[in-house]
């Protein structure tokens, strides 16, 4: 059950104590398992084209076989010749046999609460899944092991030239011949399985859980290391490898701590830098969440403090870029790293710097600020450059522009940073749409990236500045079982977050999480509180249907003639009469639905 009430914690990361797991948590013991190995008889090789003529299984526990199922099944068509030799079944012996309709009842009772093994499983399973769906039967979500795959892993060509259930059987000395008849085929596979669980479990393989990931590709030293994920709980939340000194190699989220950590030790990772993580770490830690968006923010968190070696994404979130306004009689553009208190203007933040020059040049293009570096007093007396001569510069430095008029271009601009950027489109499309009629489609393609750049990082900067402008938001969303997902937002970081159960009084948890949220104090920009992927996330999450908004301190609002109205016709136009006929399958990659006033 997951704790009603939880609040980010400012150090989540102290290491779960030793626990003696129960025989529950290390997972279920082979011995214990009851096994109904299945074989069947068909006409062909195709489910729905092809029909079952016979289906043998055995049913077994701790190596004890509890019953056994066969019958002969009327395919209703002709079985071929060559299928009546292989197998020795013919018409005449089907003519009188039930049907597969009526066979499937039985079966499944046969079958219920059992692990379903077959050699090939594909191909049985396929059939009876098939025929299940087609007459209207619930197929069982059965747990399915594979004989064939599991030989493949663990048998050598030295022992085996193939992995076929004759060459197997033979190989474990199986009481039974396989003849190409289903019960005879089910009893082989029963020897033959027990033949393999002998493999693998000199191997470690002692569970079924074991065995689902089981592979001879993993290395015994990165097996051995399965033990580390036993004290994790199946709920969602943060796992943290570590190594022998107790640094953060590895920080992941996951909807199932135990399963996704479990995973790391099978073959499915293949990556190579994992790989390397798993042969260095010595422990693992693990932090329950209530909701998913707590277990994305705490994620994100714990990879900006910690910047584990081993992940690629979210280590630097200070490293931002801005434009900037600059506070000076004669204002430029900036690039610079940090918002302070100084009265400017700013856009961003910018994920690198080539986007931030981007964006800058789109601005250029619309403003003819000056771009020159130089500190002017209200009354310079410098030479003009050559960007004066062309007319993209109103040259304040020649006096030829009083400081007032050069003031009104500088308001224009701060304006298409926050509130409406449609003389920057405007110009743009201007620019794009001359270069094109020239046929210089690569040039009108550096303008399209410009303007791509400014409005969709204007746009961000709206939708941060919208909610980070809100003292708090409280917001929920019911769970899958009745119950309320709810979230305490307090200037866009997430200061709380739990569920309250199916039953409860959703209202007194809201009010237990507000008292024990974290305090959020109001900073400079619209990312003071939170980094941007933060706000980011918080936001996707506002976003998605069924949120409903409880209580708010604030206005959550974008401005109507904002940059997010931009943003899909964005997407589209540019798209064929602006490109050359090479880049005209080049897209914009689309973002996120625009927050809407509210």
């Amino acid at each position: 059950m997951t704790s009603p009430v939880r609040a980010p914690e400012p150090e989540p990361l102290m290491p779960i104590r030793g626990v003696q797991p129960s025989f529950d948590d290390l997972g279920t013991p082979l011995r214990d398992i009851t096994f109904c190995i299945v074989d069947l008889e068909t006409t062909g090789g195709a489910p729905g084209e092809s029909g079952i003529t016979e289906i043998g299984a055995v049913k077994v526990r701790g190596g004890e076989v509890l019953g056994e199922f066969q019958t002969l099944v009327n395919p209703a068509d002709p079985i071929p010749p060559f299928i009546a030799v292989l197998t020795g079944i013919t018409n005449l012996m089907v003519a009188s046999s039930p049907r597969i309709d009526s066979v499937l009842p039985a079966f499944l009772e046969f079958a219920r609460g059992c692990v379903m093994v077959a050699h090939n499983a594909p191909f049985d399973m396929g059939f009876l899944k098939h025929d299940s769906l087609v007459h209207g039967y619930d197929w069982p979500d059965f747990a399915v092991v594979d004989t064939a795959l599991l030989a493949r892993r663990v048998i050598t060509p030295d022992e085996a030239p193939n992995c076929k259930l004759g060459t197997l059987a033979k190989l474990f000395r199986a009481t039974t011949t396989p003849n190409h008849r289903a019960l005879s085929d089910a009893r082989a596979t029963v020897d033959v399985l027990h033949g393999l669980f002998e493999r693998v479990g000199s191997l470690g393989v002692q569970t079924l859980e074991d065995l689902q990931t089981f592979s001879s590709r993993v290395a015994p030293a990165v097996r051995a290391k399965r033990h580390l994920s036993e004290t994790l709980p199946h709920a969602p939340g943060v796992y943290l490898f570590t190594d022998d000194r107790g640094e953060v190699l590895y920080v992941g989220k996951s909807k199932d701590l135990r399963n996704r950590v479990r995973s790391y030790f099978t073959a499915s990772e293949t990556r190579t830098r994992i790989g390397e993580m798993i042969g260095i770490a010595t422990g693992v830690r693990g932090i329950e969440c209530g909701t998913s968006l707590e277990a994305e923010i705490r994620e994100l968190r714990l990879i900006a403090e910690h910047k584990p070696r081993y992940n690629r994404r979210s280590k630097f979130p200070e490293r931002q870029h801005w434009l900037k306004v600059t506070v000076e009689p004669f204002p430029r553009l900036s690039l610079v790293k940090q918002v302070k208190d100084d009265d400017a203007g700013y856009l961003g933040p910018f994920s690198s710097r080539k986007t931030a020059e981007r964006a800058m040049a789109a601005l250029h293009e619309a403003f003819p600020i000056r771009q020159c570096t130089a500190r002017m007093s209200r009354t310079p007396q410098l030479s003009p450059c050559v960007l004066a001569e062309m007319g993209r510069c109103v040259a304040p430095c020649d006096g030829r522009i009083s400081a007032d008029s050069y003031g009104e271009f500088v308001t224009a601009l701060r304006t298409a940073l926050t509130a409406d950027p449609t003389p920057v489109v405007e110009a743009l499309d201007r620019r794009i749409d001359i270069l094109s009629a020239d046929e210089r489609f690569e040039d009108a393609a550096v303008h399209r990236d410009r303007l791509s750049a400014f409005v969709r990082s204007s746009a961000r900067m709206q939708r941060m500045a919208s909610v980070t402008g809100c003292a708090e938001i409280c917001a929920a969303r019911r769970t899958d079982d009745g119950g309320w997902e709810l979230h305490v937002i307090r200037r866009g970081r997430l200061a709380a977050a739990g569920i309250s159960p199916r039953g409860t009084d959703p209202r007194k948890y809201l009010d237990m999480l507000r008292a024990s949220a974290e305090t959020v104090l109001p900073g400079i920009g619209p990312v003071a509180s939170a980094s941007p992927e933060e706000i980011d996330l918080v936001l996707r999450w506002l976003d998605q249907p069924g949120i409903r908004l409880v209580e708010m301190d604030g206005t959550w609002t974008c401005p109507i003639s904002g940059a997010a109205r931009h943003l899909t016709r964005l997407d589209n136009s540019h798209s064929e009469q602006h490109q050359h006929p090479t880049e005209r399958r080049r897209r914009m990659r689309p973002v996120g639905p625009a927050l809407t006033p509210r």
